[in-house]
């Protein structure tokens, strides 16, 4: 078993590399995910490290020092942050040449040739889901016979070998607590919206819906949901809460929690003497009872894609749930006493002013707690990035240049009559337009009020906040000026 070093790179200052880019790069207030997907392979090589570092401050040169110790390293990439972990692959290689690198994530899966063809540090890829392909590796196994494997032989010819199937019995996987321990410091992890700390994990894999930007089930994941037992899950979140008992509140990172709600239900049941506090992804389309019985048990935050507030997007996105659904289950969560953490998406095919105007009148009416608004993601595998290759949507001519050089989100797709400029500037009003409102100042003085570390933390949050919003203003003046 080859000594193995499991590495988010040092990257852009506020990169969550733990939460593979999912949402671009750079948020608008410090927010780090926990680093699951390399954890999970991590629990699977005897040994190990799992190295996150910008999340703990960890700057290239502590890094590459790291690095020197181990003779393999697998780097989880992603489409906006390639260049740069090409780049520390490389320093890498530099200081010591016979190490073997490994590149995983969404990106690596979809594109694994022209990740290969990156860099000339990088050795293989790994496919689809790639916890047992890296653990073959990491034993030594010869190349040619790991399936989801893509690597380059000795004459750098790449080859690709059969795909690996999908993890169908989920609770063969080892927990991830005991990695998390070893290797992170959860102090350093924050989320706008969950208490702190916080703990996310996963109970399963893939999602059923089939949306259009959405890109887990449509690179790595699958859509069928794939899951652990509850009694697996209920015994790692009692072994959780003995190993870390400072944790406030954990959270449920499948894609849709709630997409089995008969298991969902049975966990729930199974965590309730345990006295936990609790959060999860969920669509919006489940009812009072489900709501409130899930209340009772701990949970205390749905994260919500609500995504836009025109039925017409909603269906060409395929997100499944009409606006009536998601009004009706909002509203279900407020009189259950549950929050929501909603996610919004500007520049969705085909966004026109009024169709953003009517999402920022939508996200209005619902009134959650908090809101997440991201621009269109037009990520490699996904339909969304076919749709906009074929229709001529991209605005950049690389069609993976995701974000501004310094990390922040940019849009990348346009449409007529809709500027990318335009979009990025809406989401700037609809930030503004929603949180300097009576409802959500007071919501925020109150949760201050009540908690001084709380206080501490939203008064460093709203700084990062409007310097987030005023630096991508800046750097729309300084695009306006270059052309």
């Amino acid at each position: 078993m080859s000594k193995t070093l499991f590495l988010s790179p040092p990257s852009f200052e506020g990169y969550d590399g733990g939460a593979g880019a999912r949402y671009q790069t750079r948020r608008e207030v410090t927010s780090y995910w926990y680093p699951t997907w390399l954890a999970q392979p991590a629990a699977l090589v005897p040994n190990s490290r799992l190295l996150d570092c910008p999340p703990h401050g960890i700057k290239k040169d502590e890094c590459l020092k790291i690095a020197r110790e181990y003779d393999h390293v697998i780097i989880h990439t992603s489409t906006p942050s390639l260049r740069n972990d090409c780049k520390v692959a490389e320093a890498i290689k530099a200081q010591q040449p016979d190490t073997r690198i490994g590149f995983v994530g969404a990106h690596a899966a979809v594109l694994p040739t022209e990740t290969l063809k990156a860099s000339s540090a990088i050795d293989w890829v790994g496919r689809k889901e790639f916890d047992y392909t890296c653990k073959e590796v990491a034993e030594g196994r010869d190349f040619s016979n790991i399936n989801g494997l893509s690597y380059k032989d000795r004459d750098g010819k790449i080859k690709h070998n059969a795909e690996r199937e999908l993890i169908h019995d989920m609770d063969a996987l080892p927990w991830v607590a005991d990695v998390y321990r070893r290797d992170l410091d959860i102090q350093k992890y924050f989320n706008g919206y969950l208490q702190h700390p916080y703990m996310s994990m996963y109970t399963g894999r893939g999602c059923p819906a089939q949306c259009t930007f959405c890109l887990w089930p449509q690179t790595i994941g699958g859509h069928k949901y794939r899951v652990r037992s509850a009694q697996n899950v209920a015994d790692e979140m009692a072994y959780l809460k003995k190993v870390f008992p400072e944790v406030k509140e954990f959270f449920f990172d499948d894609d849709t929690f709630t997409a089995n709600l008969p298991r969902a239900r049975e966990i729930a049941k199974k965590i309730a003497p345990l006295g936990l506090t609790w959060s999860c992804n969920s669509r919006a389309n489940i009812d009072y009872d489900t709501i409130k019985s899930f209340k009772d048990t701990g949970l205390r935050l749905f994260l919500v894609g609500y995504e836009s507030g025109n039925d017409d997007i909603l269906t060409r996105i395929k997100k499944g749930v009409t606006m009536a659904e998601m009004r009706q289950f909002t509203k279900a969560c407020h009189q259950a006493d549950v929050l929501i953490h909603g996610t919004f998406i500007l520049g969705l095919p085909v966004e026109t002013p009024q169709s953003i105007q009517n999402t920022m009148d939508f996200a209005k009416e619902l009134d959650v707690f908090s809101i997440q608004v991201s621009l269109a993601a037009p990520y490699p595998g996904t339909e969304l990035y076919e749709m906009a290759k074929q229709n001529g949507w991209f605005t950049n001519k690389d069609k993976t240049d995701l974000c501004e050089s310094g990390g922040l989100q940019q849009s990348t797709l346009e449409y007529p009559g809709l500027s990318k400029d335009k979009i990025a500037e809406e989401l700037d009003r609809f930030y503004r337009g929603y949180y300097l409102r009576p409802k959500p100042i007071l919501r925020i003085i109150k949760t201050m009020l009540e908690d001084k570390d709380v206080m501490v933390r939203r008064s460093r949050e709203g700084f990062e906040f409007f310097k987030s919003l005023s630096q991508r203003k800046a750097d729309r003046a300084a695009r306006a000026v270059s052309a």
